[in-house]
């Protein structure tokens, strides 16, 4: 149960609207839906764009980042469906409103983030709502947080040109992971599962876009360049 600030009365209806626009976009998962009425967004959001705070939309967080669209989100978990025992690795910590999702669903989260402005935002996002079940970093997401490996669940919220070896060898068996993959410009959200020694690489979702990873083992350099 998310514990934390008292509820805000000017964000409670908004908050069902999102729910039914994400309903919209065919997530129909109860316990998914909950998820978005529990963790209120508005609390991950710079306070310039708090008018939109529950538009089904990607919002500018500042540094060339986005939080992504939240019917996009629920659908990333109907995918993943992280259970009480697994533990989770999100790259691209972003807002933490992912992040916050998560930790309802899973034993740990482990996020890594590259911007530490960022990280350190969703810190504070993160204790103000009680999730202790959370670990924050800041460095390149691409290579994983290997301390912590093997992760049962892998999220990659920022566009890559491939699978990064490095994440994979990180998956545990009968692990999975949801990562955008293509160009710059345009991106097919793949579904990766781990059995044994054996990878599979499935699309589940085609044209979508994303800011893009950087780092060692995706895009180097500075986004757009």
């Amino acid at each position: 149960m998310v514990t934390g600030p008292v509820e805000d009365p000017r964000f409670v209806g908004y908050r069902r609207k999102l729910i039914e626009d994400i309903r919209s976009h065919g997530v129909d998962d109860l316990e998914v839906l909950e998820l978005f009425d529990r963790v209120p967004r508005h609390l991950f959001l710079p306070e310039g764009v708090l008018p939109r705070a529950y538009e089904d939309a990607p919002i500018p967080i500042g540094f060339g980042q986005t939080a992504s669209q939240p019917s996009l989100q629920a659908y990333y978990l109907t995918l993943l469906k992280p259970t009480r025992q697994e533990k989770v690795l999100e790259i691209g910590t972003g807002s933490g409103y992912l992040t916050a999702l998560l930790a309802l669903m899973a034993d740990r989260v482990y996020s890594v983030e590259r911007v530490r402005e960022l990280s350190h935002r969703a810190r504070k996002s993160l204790d103000s709502l009680a999730l202790r079940n959370v670990a924050l970093l800041v460095g390149d997401g691409t290579i994983g947080w290997r301390k912590y490996a093997p992760f049962d669940v892998m999220v990659v919220s920022a566009s890559s040109p491939s699978v990064p070896s490095t994440l994979v060898d990180q998956l545990a068996d009968g692990g999975r992971m949801l990562i955008p993959v293509g160009s710059r410009d345009s991106q097919d959200l793949v579904m990766v599962r781990r059995t044994g020694f054996a990878v599979t690489e499935e699309v589940v979702k085609g044209e979508c876009t994303f800011v893009p990873l950087l780092g060692s083992f995706a895009w180097r350099g500075e986004a757009g360049g």
